[in-house]
């Protein structure tokens, strides 16, 4: 499990800095100070414990009993003899009591201590994260892992007494905050060698399973995975303060982080492909937005601590081993290679290498020996171990001799000062991966190799190989290639040598493990403090609709179609309106009060043939192109002035990538043109859509009057001018009487209509002021150069309006937040945010603060008035989006689908009754 920090505020410290996180769940503010806090989340703890029961000590040497229980017990796989002093302390009665069950029966009276060990593996990932202590507060949160007595016969968790799990804790946590998870040997085999090895290891490594089951097996261990996990969860909950910035099924549980490393580069690119697959979320090759905010996906690879291999090359006891090596092995070039004996190292593939080797250049018969070191792997592969032996077999029985042996294969550990002098003396490291993450053999090799500059032939597929430029790249399933390029590193000149190993080095120097875990955590802070959350939106209150709806005298109501009153379907053609739907649109528009538009992308023939049977309805069709009063029947064309030439330019642009793009398809309209992708391969359409998108901006946008909307999954480009806000500008002004104004959409062309509501305040404060303008004929009125000023003058001012309202964060009034704006009011503060807007502000500027004022707090309950100023319910907009609460939106109501939005409508009209919601 790789680390999952948390950032929380420090109780101590005068620098303090506010991070702009006030709507999340947990606190209202985040603040990072001189020494936040971080919680490491990792598989295993970084050290080994051992159970030394002082007690018995005495009574061990005088029994002598020590080995009586030997054969019941199980002895720990990575058992070390522990020092002498220790050995001392061993006791008698320890294993007299463990011989029935396995471990000491202790009681919670019994002294006792843990010998604490580093943990062998994943040193370069402990050290990272032990080098951020000085300045960070860091615990680290982790299994204990497989536990052993002093002589190395195991201990289960489950026998562990409560006295010593308390010693334990006391003293991980002194040594260095480390906080242990207890788990039953079965959960334990089940999380890891289970399900982690066997179902989501193969799946990430591209690897087959080796055979079908029923799925039992699968289910037994998914329960293990899911009860460790929650073990994980609740230790990380124990140490979670106020503050703190929490990390929490595979996919959903990492978006709730704020931001994911991963060590290679096609690691994060794959993990953002299954969130759009897989989940459907929107991303960028920077990350994925889900669930209201971005997170941030990162490539950081891991590195070694430099001063620890160097101190442990140089240890006394290597020197040795050294000379050891080289006289068993004189005249001999050496090949070394370190591998675990897992199916994506690559072992078999090297073998095979190698004997195309000496097949290829029988002049190296005698003179080049492979020395192959495999550790065992946590789950047994028998299969693979026979192959391998018999490949060491055959290539020795056929290139060998009485006095040569070409591959020495050693499948056991080695202990430290072996594996450096291994890797010292070697004049040729050798990694044929053929699936890598971050091999940190390669690394140590380059230090090791100071000295002797021998050269590096890395396998193109670990996620080193796009760093080390110096190394010598090969695909290991080309074995005449691999064949080739060891024979050339043989041969490589001293100075080509040096020259490749300076360049090694100065990398694996620059980008220790420190550098990674410092790395890591600036750019999470950076992002933290940039983090873009949007507040839940809160869900459309029926009854306060309801009665704003039924006290209101004038009603304008505004309905996108595709995605609001429709489902989206796969092919535009088959959105075809639905009996009850078209009901309840027939109810609201024959009562006299309501002024009912459908302002969509749709074409006019498509509107006319699908609700043209409705009357009354207004329609704009093309985002705003066309228009048809109610009751009317002609369409107003209102880019009749405007030039479409640019289509010609457009048209040959969406023809290329329909031709490369299968499933996609162009939709020609009036006045603008639209490329669908929702038939194509997900990942594929949304890549050429970024690209056909980079296409037009560089080839079109930059020349010519047009502005490209990106859809649910389409492309449409249309003349600037155009877009469905303006719509709403032009009905708002044409119907300044309207107490009611209801404007429903799904995606991003609907934003402009939430936009253009958000900068009504404006609109109505000029209406009050006497500016009034000529409404006869304005909402028909054709695009021109001076509509085209005041569309943008009148964006601009509802952005101002918008970011003033906004300025805490979206929806700042929940919580009894201050309103930027005078006129507006949040209703039911415990609920979420409602803005509405009044025709009169109470005193000077629409746009004049008053923070924290009493006047403003008491407009706080719903239909409350203030004096000098009418009621709020005079003027209110409900503007609703369709989709989930934490969608990035300017609405401030939501629906989760258009079935729901439909029978809201229904009963606004009176053909649906409350109770059947």
């Amino acid at each position: 499990m790789s680390t999952s920090p948390s950032l929380s505020a420090s109780s101590s410290g005068a620098y303090a800095k506010a991070v702009p996180l006030s709507e999340l769940a947990e606190t209202t503010q985040v603040v990072l100070s001189k020494k936040p806090r971080l919680i490491n989340v990792t598989h295993q703890i970084p050290y080994t414990c051992t159970l030394v029961d002082r007690s018995a000590s005495t009574q061990a040497s005088a029994t002598g009993a020590v080995g009586a229980c030997a054969s019941p017990l199980t002895r720990r796989s990575s058992h070390v003899p522990l020092r002498p002093h220790l050995n001392a302390t061993s006791t008698s009665d320890l294993h007299n009591n463990a011989a029935g069950s396995g471990v000491p029966a202790s009681t919670d009276t019994d002294p006792c201590e843990f010998l604490l060990e580093p943990r062998r593996g994943h040193s370069a990932l402990y050290s990272g994260i032990k080098s951020l202590c000085n300045d960070l507060e860091t615990i680290q949160i982790g299994w204990v892992g497989e536990l052993a007595d002093q002589d190395g016969y195991v201990v289960p968790c489950k026998n562990l007494s409560e006295s010593q799990k308390r010693v334990m804790k006391e003293q991980l946590w002194k040594k260095e905050k480390v906080v242990p998870i207890y788990l039953d040997d079965s959960r334990a085999a089940g999380h890891y060698e289970g399900y982690c090895k066997t179902v989501l290891w193969p799946l990430f490594h591209y690897i087959l399973w080796d055979e079908a089951t029923d799925g039992r097996i699968e289910k037994k261990n998914w329960d293990d995975y899911v009860f460790v996990n929650q073990q994980f969860a609740d230790a990380v909950l124990e140490q979670y303060q106020t503050g703190d910035i929490e990390r929490v099924e595979i996919l959903n549980g990492m978006l709730g982080a704020n931001q994911i490393g991963f060590q290679t580069y096609s690691y994060a690119r794959h993990f953002i492909s299954c969130c759009t697959r897989v989940n459907g979320y929107e991303s960028t090759p920077r990350g994925v937005d889900a669930m209201g905010s971005t997170v941030w996906v990162g490539t950081f690879p891991i590195g070694i601590d430099a001063e620890r291999v160097e101190r442990q090359r140089k240890a006394p006891g290597v020197l040795p081993k050294m000379e050891a090596i080289r006289n068993t092995y004189k005249g001999k070039r050496i090949i070394v290679g370190r591998d675990k004996l897992d199916l994506v190292k690559g072992v078999q593939q090297k073998l095979q290498a190698f004997e195309k080797f000496l097949n290829d250049y029988p002049e190296m018969q005698g003179e080049v020996v492979l020395i192959q070191v495999t550790s065992p792997p946590l789950v047994e592969n028998p299969k693979l171990e026979a192959k391998i032996a018999e490949l060491v077999a055959h290539i020795n029985g056929t290139y060998g001799s009485l006095n040569f042996t070409p591959v020495h294969h050693y499948h056991q550990h080695i202990d430290r000062d072996e594996y450096y002098a291994l890797l010292s003396i070697a004049d040729i490291g050798l990694i044929t991966s053929v699936r890598d993450g971050m091999n940190t053999t390669s690394l140590e090799y380059i230090m090791c190799q100071s000295e002797n500059h021998g050269p590096l032939i890395l396998s193109e597929f670990t996620g080193t190989a796009g760093s080390l430029g110096g190394a010598m790249m090969v695909n290991p399933w080309d074995y005449q290639g691999v064949a080739k390029v060891i024979y050339d590193a043989l041969n490589l000149s001293e100075a080509d040598k040096t020259s490749r190993h300076s360049q090694l080095l100065k990398q694996v120097l620059r980008h220790t493990a420190q550098f990674w875990a410092k790395n890591f955590i600036s750019e999470l802070v950076l992002n933290v403090r940039t983090w873009d959350q949007s507040a839940p939106t809160p869900y459309l209150d029926l009854n306060t609709i309801t009665d704003r709806y039924k006290k209101a005298k004038r009603r304008l109501l505004m309905f996108d179609y595709d995605g609001t009153l429709t489902p989206i379907r796969k092919t535009p053609g088959a959105a075809v309106p639905q009996e009850h739907m078209l009901k309840a649109l027939k109810a609201l528009t024959s009562d006299p009060k309501n002024i009912v538009w459908i302002i969509s992308g749709r074409d006019q023939k498509v509107l006319e043939d699908w609700l043209g049977g409705v009357e009354n309805l207004g329609f704009s069709a093309e985002h705003g192109s066309f228009m048809r009063q109610p009751g009317g029947k002609k369409w107003i064309n209102l880019t009749e002035t405007l030039d479409m030439g640019w289509k010609n330019d457009v048209i040959d642009i969406f023809n290329y990538y329909t031709e490369r793009t299968q499933g996609s398809f162009v939709e020609h309209k009036r006045s603008s043109l639209t490329w669908h992708y929702r038939m194509a391969d997900p990942e594929f359409g949304a890549f050429q859509a970024k690209e056909c998108q980079n296409h037009l901006e560089n080839a079109v946008l930059s020349k010519l009057p047009v502005e490209i909307l990106v859809g649910k999954k389409n492309l449409e480009v249309r003349p600037t001018i155009v877009n469905k806000g303006e719509i709403v500008k032009r009905l708002l002004s044409k119907h300044p009487d309207v107490e009611f104004v209801m404007c429903a959409g799904d995606d991003k062309t609907d934003e402009d209509m939430f936009r253009a509501l958000a900068g009504a305040h404006n609109s109505h404060a000029n209406q009050k002021n006497g500016i009034h303008g000529d409404h006869s004929n304005g909402v028909v009125e054709p695009y021109n150069d001076e509509l085209v000023a005041e569309t943008a003058a009148k964006l601009a001012q509802a952005a101002l309006v918008h970011s003033l309202e906004h300025a805490n964060g979206p929806h700042s009034n929940i919580n009894g937040g201050s309103s930027l704006l005078k006129g507006t009011a949040p209703l039911h503060p415990g609920s979420g945010s409602f803005s509405m807007f009044s025709t009169t502000p109470r005193s000077g500027s629409p746009f004049t603060a008053e923070l924290g004022s009493t006047r403003e707090q008491d407009l706080r309950q719903p239909g409350a008035q203030v004096e000098g100023s009418p009621s709020l319910a005079t003027h209110e907009h409900f503007s609703v989006t369709i989709g989930h609460a934490l969608k990035k939106t300017l609405a401030n109501w939501h629906v989760t689908s258009p079935e729901e939005l439909i029978r809201v409508i229904g009963i606004l009209s009176g053909t649906v009754e409350a109770k059947d919601l």
